[in-house]
């Protein structure tokens, strides 16, 4: 009989120890969100992209999506955190847990919702060619540019069109190292997203040499989390209170972009 009891007790002590060693799943553990608060950071994946995502005279990042995705972290109780990344490697980076978002002026192209949890798209923009201000003239319709060589950034919308016009390219690391290819005369001409050509080409900017002329796309920005992500559902909610409370625009229009602002509905 004592035997017995003792296998007994054991069996339950077996039980009991298997139950706290192994935690029963909840909504909290499988919270994006809960995650982020609890390591008390936002890491935000990004690239030199200005005026999303540039650093001022002090190192810091601002910009448009550098500005907001700050507020959105404050709004979650934690601090943002910036990462620079590799864009080609934007979805393993998020899978990995070395960033927990990619903030970035990101198209929402097929691929993207495909491989990621998607905000709402909160900006209009648009693939254009950049070339030589010099040069611009003979440049003005997609079949003229289609014999051009081109540097475009590696994984990005921009690498997608020149793919489909079937012309030659070499993939740089940012559009802004492909900026540089065109000035420096290594490539022939790049294509960037609308909202940074209009920030830094042209008269008054770093690149006065250079111009924007063909526009081969139209598309939308969207900010991307981990598949499966709340944290998008919170950007959603913090992007309708922020556009309804002019946060937004305020933001967008400091840094002269306000007119392409997506309503938040």
């Amino acid at each position: 009989m004592k035997k017995k009891i003792s296998l007994a007790l054991a069996l339950v002590m077996a039980l009991s120890l298997a139950a706290c060693g192994g935690k029963q799943p909840t909504q909290t553990d499988n919270s994006d969100k809960a995650y982020v608060q609890d390591k008390g950071t936002l890491i935000v994946g990004i690239t030199e992209f200005e005026p999303m995502d540039y650093t001022d005279q002090s190192g810091e990042w601002i910009g448009f999506d550098a500005d907001l995705a700050k507020a959105f972290a404050e709004s979650l109780g934690v601090k943002a955190e910036f990462q620079v990344i590799n864009w080609d490697n934007k979805i393993s980076e998020l899978e990995g847990k070395t960033i927990d978002v990619v903030w970035n002026g990101m198209t929402l192209t097929d691929d993207v919702k495909a491989a990621m949890e998607c905000s709402n798209p909160y900006f209009n923009n648009a693939q254009v060619v950049i070339v030589p201000a010099a040069k611009a003239a003979d440049y003005q319709s997609v079949d003229s540019v289609k014999s051009l060589n081109f540097a475009v950034e590696d994984g990005s919308a921009g690498k997608e069109q020149v793919e489909a016009l079937g012309a030659s390219f070499t993939p740089v690391l940012d559009q802004a190292t492909a900026l540089l290819e065109v000035s420096s005369g290594t490539a022939d001409a790049a294509v960037i997203d609308y909202l940074m050509a209009a920030a830094t080409v042209g008269e008054g900017t770093s690149y006065a040499d250079l111009t924007y002329t063909v526009e081969l796309n139209s598309e939308e920005y969207g900010v991307g989390f981990r598949k499966e992500s709340d944290l998008a559902a919170a950007l959603n909610d913090f992007f309708k209170t922020s556009y309804e409370d002019g946060t937004m625009q305020q933001i967008a229009d400091t840094y002269g972009i306000g007119d392409k602002l997506i309503e938040q509905k």
